[in-house]
């Protein structure tokens, strides 16, 4: 947990200067900030605005994933279509049913931008802003009206809320002042479960003004870090991002591994599974972009560092067990498995490196258990690889 929690740091703070959350929380509207590249695709970033209207704190919504807004009549193609945005890194909007923290669901605008690296073109955030959806009132003729028995009022068709019927006077003057309408009673609304409501264009120029804002102060504080971030996706030669999809699906992989990039020159790591994290002790920004000889040392045998290179150069797979090095210096046994994925045409497209620590276990290559689990993991990325980005493996 505590390196979850560190990427989810790491994620602003090497990105942005220290005042961005500050600057971020005095705009007024709702939104939150995801890295697509972490486990699970948390939230790194919820402002002030979004915790108010869907009641949460911010150490209950950070490190989570947005389905926990999700409830039982959320729609599950609007899901699908949100999830197919993010797989293709691009931005969307849509209508979307959404529950607070007591349980109550209201429709909201969600619309979503993914925010690019102006380095390598990576999708490094998506930003997500949530702009509250309220039906506009609308008078039923005679025949619509509920009168009660007394003449004391009309229940009805005075004001709906999108999924919610409201028959009171005062409680539609409150619906009006409230842009969340979390005041509206529950015995007094009848729960409209087919109806959806429809952004206005008002309301859809408010969410792209308040993106607009956003990606104003996070590319003012990249500045600053020289980390430039970007709205528009910045091309470069060579294959050296990951598909945000593919990010997701390799982070489900639960050991320590890492995908470099064969297409592109010193075949840097493009991608490092948090389990690799943990066992060397460096930190995501560290990793990628680098070549994996940065594990090695001063007592590393070279003639193992010649085996695994003549194994990459002939396409081939092979299993070493060599010395590596943590980050804070202390040596470790990596009983170390390395295999090659091919894209659709049958080039190599990348080298996936697969480590076990062997420190105590002096495992011998020839041993089946760590085999099954190094191979298991290489049957696993080469699906993902396959199935997200149409490759073929070997």
């Amino acid at each position: 947990m505590e390196s979850q929690l560190g990427l989810i740091e790491q994620s602003f703070d090497l990105r942005y200067t220290g005042r961005v959350r500050e600057t971020l929380n005095e705009l007024p509207d709702s939104f939150t900030i995801t890295d697509p590249c972490i486990s699970g695709h948390p939230i790194v970033f919820a402002s002030n605005g979004f915790l108010n209207m869907f009641g949460y704190s911010k150490d209950e919504v950070i490190g989570r994933n947005g389905r926990m807004f999700q409830g039982p009549e959320t729609d599950r193609r609007s899901i699908m279509l949100i999830r197919e945005a993010i797989r293709n890194e691009r931005a969307m909007e849509i209508s979307l049913l959404n529950y607070r923290k007591d349980g109550t669901p209201f429709w909201m605008l969600f619309q979503i931008c993914p925010v690019y690296s102006k380095e390598d073109g990576r999708v490094i955030h998506f930003v997500g802003i949530q702009v509250p959806v309220l039906r506009k009132p609308r008078i039923g003729n005679r025949s619509e009206m509920n009168l009660s028995e007394d003449g004391g009022g009309i229940c009805g068709s005075m004001f709906r809320c999108c999924r919610r019927e409201v028959c009171s006077d005062s409680a539609l003057k409150l619906a009006y002042n409230s842009a969340l309408g979390s005041i509206l009673s529950h015995d007094s609304r009848e729960v409209e479960i087919n109806e959806s409501c429809e952004a206005s264009e008002l309301q859809k120029t408010k969410a792209t003004a308040a993106i607009n804002n956003i990606l104003s102060v996070l590319i003012q504080y990249s500045e600053l870090t020289r980390k430039v971030i970007s709205r528009q996706r910045c091309y470069f030669s060579g294959n050296s991002r990951l598909d945000a999809s593919l990010n997701l699906s390799l982070g489900r992989i639960k050991q320590s591994f890492v995908l470099t990039d064969a297409s592109l020159l010193d075949m840097p790591i493009v991608y490092a599974s948090e389990v690799f994290f943990k066992l060397t002790g460096y930190g995501r920004h560290e990793v990628l972009g680098q070549n994996c000889r940065f594990l090695s040392g001063a007592d590393t045998d070279p003639s193992t560092q010649f085996q695994m290179k003549a194994c990459i150069q002939t396409e081939q797979s092979c299993t070493v067990r060599i010395l590596n090095y943590r980050k804070d210096r202390t040596p470790f046994w990596n009983f170390l498995h390395i295999s090659a994925v091919r894209n659709a045409s049958g080039k190599v497209a990348y080298f996936v490196g697969i480590q076990i620590d062997d420190s105590g276990k002096n495992y011998e290559t020839h041993e089946l258990s760590p085999h099954i689990r190094q191979l298991s993991v290489v049957g696993a990325v080469k699906v993902a690889v396959r199935s997200l980005s149409g490759a073929s493996t070997s």
